[in-house]
């Protein structure tokens, strides 16, 4: 399947900035050394004295349970990181492989909401056995995984918030374990804060901290010092638009899912929720139905994958913004046109930094669209599982619905997998400069954008522009290449350089019909024109909960020997 994306994992590879990626090392190299200092300085268990840290208030979860994933659990095959675990008869912990993903997840007892869902005495007995388990593992029988900052951070979250479902039940004895356990977590994060790393784990790490402050009895000091770090760190990381740093459209959720029953935990605690919480939700609330299709999807740019509806639909309803939803995100780099029943969002923002770039795709200036409640065209999305060649691959400029060069990426990764390993695979340089243009026509919205991603192996630069009629039936497009200033063209290669991808939904059926493309969803039908030969391609669709599947793609060659544009345009029928 590997081929339906062209050269995509060699597109891998490519140019690297070596002083850019040798500071990123030597900052990472530092801020683990923090990290281990501090995580060495742990206290132990008994610190805490009896009874302190039992939570007084719990932490709502927006996040929707499947009580067959408890049951899982307990007959031994249990789903973590989209990989089945087997636990044949012994605890998750006390299996030891430290190379598989799937267990940042189970140290983060995010699946605790599972066995809430459940709700039967049998799953509080079972889910309070796990947490047992955990509690008795000795200091140097806990893998060091099971104490990264986001790691640390959701268990001390999913314990707040679940500690009805633990408790359940329980005696004196276990109930005192609990909430000195928790305690001494709480302090051990507090201690590790400092050192986390850019982005989503460090405002992981604030929240946690924050809840945990909530819970207790008699910590306005507290409540009001975490308070106001997490401003600060919202205010770093959430655009005036409500996107987020990474450019990640499901980070916004992620926080959101957060935030919101934080911000609903300060009210019930009597405390006035601080302006920076307020005012992130506030900004993202908006950000997230931008960000949505007609199915209730996020679009799938940037690390977002397999959507979670519930959540969504979830959050929305705590949204009191009036209308339709907004039309551009310019900090976070996206637009989207919308008419009729069809959207369209594009990618018209540079990547981000690289220090939170681990999930971000190399992307710009690719598109989806959707009609009605059905997905046409989209990019591959990310992988539930993130270990392996799939996570590499989705992040590939062929991976998505715009034009690559040569078979190369348009923003360049590391070459080496240790240093992806290292770092967690940042994005290196790529665009720079990504100058967009939208207005206003009697006949409908144009948006129009430039990239300069292929500058500097090829001397290109990549414009596209969009049109969307008025009544939301057609969609224009026209795909150029112009010498960029300054440099000479150099071919690479005789063959056609240029391919220009459209990755259809899984559920699309398309055929050849006379001089397009036929696709079908349902009840809707799509035609594709172009005046290019198009070709139907195999395809990955990554951004499935149960695991990639096989889909199509219509691919254009693009010969720069010929030509530098491609024009192209989908009608619905009837």
């Amino acid at each position: 399947m590997e081929a339906a994306l062209g050269e995509g994992m060699r597109m891998t590879t490519g140019f690297v900035d070596e002083p850019r990626l040798a500071g990123l090392m030597v900052r990472e190299i530092a801020r683990r050394a923090a990290s281990r200092m501090r995580t060495l300085l742990r206290h132990p268990l008994s610190c805490p004295t009896a009874g302190n840290g039992l939570p007084v208030a719990v932490l709502g979860d927006l996040r929707r349970g499947d009580p067959s994933v408890a049951r899982g659990f307990y007959v031994g095959h249990v789903w973590l990181a989209g990989q089945l675990v087997e636990l044949n008869g012994r605890s998750p912990f006390a299996l030891r492989d430290e190379a598989q993903p799937w267990r940042a997840e189970l140290h983060g007892f995010g699946w605790l909401r599972h066995f809430a869902r459940a709700g039967d005495a049998l799953s509080c007995e079972h889910a309070r056995s796990l947490v047992g388990d955990w509690l008795r593992l000795g200091r140097r029988q806990r893998t060091a995984l099971a104490y990264e900052h986001e790691v640390a951070a959701s268990r001390i979250l999913a314990w707040i918030s679940h500690a009805p479902t633990v408790l359940s039940g329980a005696d004196a004895a276990f109930t005192e374990r609990f909430a000195r356990g928790l305690t001494a977590e709480t302090r051990q994060l507090r201690r590790m804060a400092g050192s986390a790393p850019a982005g989503l784990a460090r405002l992981r790490v604030r929240i946690a901290l924050v809840a945990a402050a909530l819970v207790q009895p008699n910590a306005p000091q507290a409540v009001r010092q975490a308070a106001k770090l997490l401003g600060e760190e919202l205010d770093a990381q959430v655009h005036a638009d409500g996107g987020h740093i990474s450019r990640n459209p499901a980070a916004v959720s992620q926080i959101l899912a957060e935030l919101v029953p934080l911000r609903t935990l300060f009210a019930e605690r009597g405390l006035p929720a601080p302006r920076g919480v307020f005012g992130a939700v506030d900004r993202m609330l908006p950000a997230l139905r931008f960000f949505r299709h007609g199915d209730g999807a996020l679009a799938l740019f940037n690390g977002a994958g397999a959507p979670d509806h519930h959540l969504a639909a979830a959050l929305l309803q705590h949204d009191e913004t009036l209308g339709e939803p907004i039309s551009q995100m310019r900090q976070s780099g996206y637009h989207r046109l919308a008419a009729g029943l069809t959207v369209v969002v594009a990618d018209t923002g540079a990547p981000p930094a690289p220090d939170v770039s681990h999930d971000a795709h190399a992307g710009t200036l690719a598109l989806e669209f959707s009609s009605g409640g059905r997905r046409f065209v989209v990019n591959c999305g990310a992988p539930v599982r993130i270990d392996g060649g799939w996570r590499r691959l989705s992040r590939t400029t062929a991976a998505h619905s715009t034009l690559t060069l040569n078979d190369q990426s348009s923003s360049r990764f590391s070459r080496s997998e240790a240093v992806d390993r290292f770092l967690g695979g940042p994005l290196l340089p790529g665009p720079t400069r990504v100058p967009v243009n939208r207005e206003e026509t009697r006949e409908g919205q144009v948006l129009t954008a430039a990239h300069d991603g292929y500058r500097q192996p090829f001397g290109f630069v990549h414009e596209r522009q969009l049109f969307l009629s008025r009544d939301g039936r057609r969609i224009e497009g026209i795909d150029r290449l112009f010498q960029a200033a300054g440099r000479a063209h150099r071919m690479a290669c005789d063959e056609p350089m240029g391919t220009l991808r459209f990755h259809l939904h899984p559920d699309v059926e398309v055929e050849t019909a006379g001089e397009g493309l036929r696709l079908v969803h349902g009840e809707e039908v799509w035609w594709f024109f172009s005046d290019g030969e198009a070709q139907l391609e195999e395809s990955i669709f990554f951004a499935d909960a149960a695991g990639p599947r096989r889909t199509r793609q219509i691919v254009l060659p693009l010969d720069c020997l010929d030509r530098t544009d491609l024009n192209w345009r989908f009608e619905r029928q009837g």
